[in-house]
């Protein structure tokens, strides 16, 4: 890891005191595409200039002491373009695990994939079960790759796992709640997200996490991902603090929050630098 700004640990430390750091952040990261070709370059290039935004964004969260990171990074949709782009994405994947894996191990971050992982090709597959292996017993930030994965693939594979335990007579169906049911599910070892962001300025969620994102905060960022820095997570983040998340509830039920508390302006993140 680069040495830190001391302007960006300040920006840090300000937004440490401005209100509650969300424990999971979950990302859609839209637009690799659409940026190349804006800038006349292959789509390709865009997916290449999307790992710098990877990269800084994993070290940003490390830094701000958020606990988990999944990013949206293959869903069981994209496996219907144009073979010779999955090609270059699964190829790209190896080489960033390749890359990045002694980097994550030395920073404390703890590794893990999510999705259904056998549709991977082995050579991709061998990489990502040797960077959870060399990270497993990390304790600092959890980065998920949700990879081959969609919110409703999610589901459907929890309901077949409960229906097999409710045949073999191990569970009563009568008798399960949502919690329970949730332990079926893919993330059932992470909390749900409580900011969800979606770069490239669509407002969907392409079937990413239906189950988990219930009541996750989301934002909608403009930018197309091979533009995502830090800056544009710090403005996310001060947003997410400036709402009130009532879970059905009305405010007056809330626990009182001083929100107003070193309250930042969000220009102030807008126009900040990355740092890089």
């Amino acid at each position: 890891m680069a040495k830190q700004d001391p302007k960006d640990k300040e920006i840090q430390d300000s937004i440490k005191q401005s209100g509650e750091i969300p424990g999971h952040i979950a990302i859609i990261m839209d637009g690799n595409g659409r940026w190349a070709q804006l800038q006349g370059y292959s789509r390709n290039k865009g997916h290449r200039e999307g790992v710098h935004s990877v990269r800084d964004t994993v070290e940003a969260c490390g830094q701000l002491g958020i606990k988990y990171l999944t990013l949206y990074t293959f869903s069981t949709e994209n496996w219907k373009r144009p073979e010779t782009e999955v090609t270059l994405l699964m190829k790209l994947l190896i080489k960033a695990l390749k890359d990045e894996t002694n980097n994550l191990n030395s920073n404390n971050v703890r590794f893990m994939c999510t999705g259904d992982l056998q549709k991977l090709p082995e050579s991709v597959l061998h990489e990502l079960l040797d960077a959870i292996e060399k990270t497993k017993n990390n304790t600092g930030l959890t980065l998920n790759l949700a990879l081959s994965y969609s919110g409703r693939w999610d589901i459907l594979n929890a309901a077949k796992k409960f229906a097999q335990d409710v045949k073999d007579n191990k569970v009563n169906p009568d008798d399960v709640n949502e919690e329970e049911f949730a332990g079926y599910l893919a993330l059932k070892d992470i909390p749900d997200p409580d900011l969800l962001i979606r770069t490239g300025g669509d407002y969907r969620i392409s079937n990413f996490l239906l189950w988990q994102a219930a009541y996750s905060e989301l934002f909608i960022e403009q930018s197309y991902w091979p533009e995502f820095r830090r800056n544009l997570l710090y403005k996310a983040i001060i947003e997410y603090q400036r709402r009130e998340r009532r879970y059905g509830m009305i405010s007056e039920q809330l626990t009182e929050k001083n929100h107003e508390k070193n309250k930042i302006p969000l220009n102030e993140y807008e126009n900040a630098k990355s740092g890089k």
